[in-house]
């Protein structure tokens, strides 16, 4: 379904973070929240997440910055956020699978997420499977 790989989701975190750690906290948060950046490639973006599940940085909808997504959950009544933000607090990274709606198929389909946490930030991003 996605033109994108998981290597691929792994590495756009993994350059990231990079910047992140080049930029500092504001500036990053900012290049991340920027629709036209250079964090947002078709359908594969950046997000941030803080531990405790708040939305920091979205790369395609800025009004998510702020909001609660800790219980948010998928077509299947997976709290996929939650799963998250747990995994990157216990384990650092990693991945998590979830559906969610396909905005040119207009389908619930399987997308999977790769994140890493640096400092107090959990840095995403997913791609279609």
């Amino acid at each position: 379904m996605s033109p994108r790989s998981k290597e691929e989701a792994k590495q756009w975190v993994d350059q990231a973070i990079a910047f992140y750690k080049a930029s500092g906290k504001r500036i990053a948060l900012a290049a991340f929240t920027d629709p036209a950046g250079m964090f947002v490639k078709d359908e594969m973006y950046i997000y941030v997440l803080n531990p405790k599940g708040t939305m920091l940085a979205h790369g395609v909808n800025e009004k998510f910055v702020g909001e609660e997504f800790i219980d948010l959950m998928d077509s299947d009544g997976k709290k996929f956020i939650k799963e998250i933000v747990d995994t990157a607090n216990a384990q650092g990274s990693g991945w998590v699978e979830y559906k969610w709606y396909h905005p040119v198929t207009k389908q619930w389909v399987p997308k999977i997420a790769y994140f890493a946490k640096v400092d107090d930030l959990i840095i995403c991003s997913a791609i279609y499977k």
